[in-house]
């Protein structure tokens, strides 16, 4: 039943919004019809059109107005307003960079704005994707942003793609843009955009954002066909292999102040405009074309001091896989999938380093130690002492953290080497980590070690560390996660544990 209402709900947002999409074309052809009907003085003779419709003027009153603040700016000027008006471009992903970058994109007038997302908008999303409101929650994302897009600008035309990208139907699309934007937060994805946007010859602006950092980089710029050197690199050029899939972080997990991808967005559309408005560059008397300037990665750091800096690239690499001579990738290959993007970034599953008898559940753990308000009268229970350890980062464990338990964040035992102790039953103090507490490593105790995390991935690798150390004597100790983490501890124990 609720399948069947989660249904009604999507079929209804996508006919509010075909039909906000045909009344913007009903103003667009009034728009464009009003433009075309000749001008007449008062002899009653046709005044011609300086752009063959009738009008004297290629743009429309309102635009003038509209536009006039940025089209008196010498690098724009007339000749720019009516490239963006000309212009297609597809922004893939309508989050963090992507509402920002739209945002400015429908300001300064481009012409057709195509947007690729299947998420829909959730409570988590609003504090940094400026276009979504509280209203549209559980609306599509593309959906909700055109939505926006209209009240602030009804010329450009919105093109909604309420579906993920997918290697198949990515040639398809992007053939029908000029632009395309990487607006997206996964490695295998930017790949995917990066390949079919050089053998589909369209310009490429990627920007991605995390914490407090972001980066920004136009790729492909010019567009030339695998092999020509003249063409800007890719991103395969820039990143030829992806990052390990477990040291990939998304915003989720690692966090984001959202005036950070704000910045990244907002750069994406100023790139975007510099790329549509650009000069053409004619050859040199000699046939050569000048030389542009190189290709740049830049770098924002919201917190250090200069906030920016520049990283000059280097031109296509000779063995890239798809826009060298010997490009082995082609759109024949991402549309059959034989080039599987999946498989080169490789898998970010959640690790299972943990037996079942090293794991408790949240209501276990919980049975095994209630709180000491509790009035439990079960036998059975282990009212022993124990330790809770959670590995959060000292910002989450400010959020919310158990009663009594120990702080110590997973970068500690990930930046450790594994050093065990003396013997079984002896510790060096000097042979463990100095951020260890000594209590811990006490031979009289014998108490267990619960570790827990957000999620319950950081934890598992906490609790083979200690192990890894001998802190669990050999097996004579119990030291185990609590698995799921604190999102299963909500639905589990606590529905009222901030969720986050």
């Amino acid at each position: 039943m609720e399948n069947l209402e989660d249904t009604c709900a999507s079929l209804r947002a996508q006919i509010a919004a075909t039909e906000a999409q045909l009344a913007g074309l009903k103003r667009d052809l009034a728009n464009a019809e009003a433009a075309g009907k000749p001008e007449t003085g008062s002899t009653g003779n046709t005044k011609e059109g300086l752009n063959g419709t009738g009008s004297r003027w290629p743009l429309l009153q309102e635009e003038y107005k509209r536009y006039g603040r940025q089209m008196i700016v010498s690098q724009i000027g007339l000749h720019g307003q009516l490239k963006l008006r000309a212009a297609k471009v597809l922004l893939v992903g309508a989050g963090g960079l992507g509402c920002p970058a739209a945002q400015y994109l429908a300001g300064a007038g481009v012409g057709t704005l195509g947007l690729i997302d299947g998420d829909t908008v959730e409570i988590s999303n609003l504090h940094r994707q400026v276009l979504h409101r509280w209203k549209n929650v559980g609306k599509y994302k593309v959906d909700s942003a055109i939505e926006s897009l209209r009240e602030l600008n009804p010329h450009p035309t919105y093109i909604a793609h309420r579906t993920h990208l997918t290697p198949d139907e990515a040639p398809a699309i992007f053939e029908n843009y000029d632009l395309i934007l990487d607006c997206t937060d996964n490695p295998a994805t930017r790949y995917l955009i990066s390949d079919t946007a050089v053998l589909m010859g369209k310009p490429l602006i990627s920007a991605s954002a995390l914490r407090t950092e972001g980066q920004l980089v136009v790729l492909n710029n010019p567009p030339r066909r695998p092999g020509d050197k003249e063409g800007g690199p890719c991103y395969r050029c820039v990143f030829p292999k992806p990052p390990p899939a477990d040291s990939v972080v998304s915003c989720a997990d690692g966090g984001i102040i959202g005036p950070v991808v704000g910045t990244m967005g907002v750069l994406q559309a100023l790139e975007a405009i510099k790329v549509l408005t650009a000069p053409d560059v004619s050859p040199a008397a000699d046939g050569t074309t000048p030389p542009r300037d190189p290709p740049i990665l830049q770098i924002f750091s919201a917190f250090s001091n200069p906030q920016f800096r520049s990283i000059r690239l280097r031109s296509r690499r000779a063995n890239c896989a798809v826009c060298s001579a010997e490009a082995t990738v082609t759109l024949d290959t991402i549309a059959s999938g034989s080039t599987d993007y999946v498989f080169f970034c490789g898998s970010a599953n959640a690790p299972s380093l943990l037996g079942p008898g090293e794991r408790v559940s949240p209501e276990e753990y919980r049975e095994r130690h209630p709180p000491a308000n509790s009035q439990a009268n079960d036998k059975s229970v282990k009212r022993g002492s124990h330790t809770v350890i959670d590995v959060r980062d000292k910002a989450q464990f400010g959020i919310c953290n158990l009663e009594n338990s120990i702080n110590i964040p997973i970068s500690n035992f990930l930046g450790s080497a594994p050093v065990p102790m003396a013997s079984e039953y002896e510790t060096e103090a000097s042979q463990l980590p100095s951020w260890l507490p000594s209590e811990l490593a006490s031979p009289e105790s014998n108490d267990p070690i619960y570790v827990v995390c957000r999620l319950g991935n950081d934890s598992q690798i906490a609790v083979k560390k200690m192990k890894d150390l001998g802190l669990d004597r050999n097996g004579q100790r119990f030291i185990g996660d609590i698995r799921g983490g604190f999102r299963a501890w909500r639905d589990q124990v606590d529905p009222e544990w901030p969720e986050y």
